[in-house]
């Protein structure tokens, strides 16, 4: 049987099937997937049935993982932006030393917290940031 290699794939997935913005395939996505290899194993050498089941098992303790991730994210923004609140009249400098000022307000984001200050200007708070 000759096989040859594809290129790749021109048409769109199907919505059952479409990658979650993370990259990675969601639930429905990977029931799609292991309906279809059901549905099209080899008649002479089927896969038991408990290989379906550690593969669901597997999928769903990445899932859970994948939550918690998402949860401790959460607590940690929470936690960032308690501790930054305690730096609101403070003066700071950044881990760079181009940038000084009295803390007016905190903002959290994707990059962590931020250090607003009264002339508007924005400090990330991490290493190497000095607090007066």
């Amino acid at each position: 049987m000759n096989v040859e290699a594809v290129s790749g794939i021109t048409a769109d997935p199907t919505p059952g099937t479409r990658a979650t913005r993370s990259g990675s395939l969601d639930y429905d996505a990977f029931l799609h997937l292991l309906i279809a290899q059901m549905k099209n194993q080899d008649p002479t050498e089927p896969v038991q049935s408990t290989e379906y089941l550690a593969q669901l098992a597997a999928f769903s303790n990445v899932e859970q993982a994948l939550l918690a991730n998402s949860k401790l994210d959460a607590i940690m923004t929470a936690l960032s932006l308690s501790q930054a609140d305690g730096l609101i009249g403070r003066y700071i400098t950044s881990a760079d030393g181009t940038v000084e000022g009295e803390v007016k307000a905190l903002q959290v984001t994707s990059a962590g917290a931020v250090a607003i200050l009264t002339d508007g200007r924005e400090v990330v708070l991490g290493p190497g940031v000095i607090v007066k």
